[in-house]
């Protein structure tokens, strides 16, 4: 799974910074990399270097193998705090999305024997 970060002129992007961005999502979408070809992180300054309330946001684009991208939004006072907000909510946008995928109607229900 390729992971890239972009962020806007008023976060700086350090090699440090990419690094647990990178650590955070293997991690936290571990799960899933077999069935993710790419996650696109962008970070930008809401508010344009002024300190206000939650104005870094985060946007995460994931690529599922031949599906079509699913993209999702945080907001928070830190980047680390925007990253991680956007994980969960990707995680959980994906476990519906391939559990969809996984369970779809006219499956046999779970317990049901299959006839030899």
């Amino acid at each position: 799974m390729q992971i890239l970060v972009n962020t806007d002129s008023n976060i700086e992007g350090t090699d440090d910074m990419v690094r647990e961005v990178e650590a955070s999502v293997n991690t936290l979408l571990a799960r899933f990399t077999p069935r993710l070809t790419r996650i696109e992180v962008h970070l930008r300054d809401e508010s344009a270097g002024k300190t206000t309330p939650d104005d870094i946001t985060c946007t995460l684009e994931a690529r599922p193998a031949g599906g079509n991208p699913l993209v999702v939004t945080d907001n928070a006072s830190t980047p680390t705090a925007a990253v991680t907000g956007a994980l969960h909510k990707l995680a959980s946008m994906l476990d519906s999305t391939f559990g969809r995928l996984d369970n779809h109607k006219g499956a046999s229900a779970m317990g049901d024997e299959q006839p030899y």
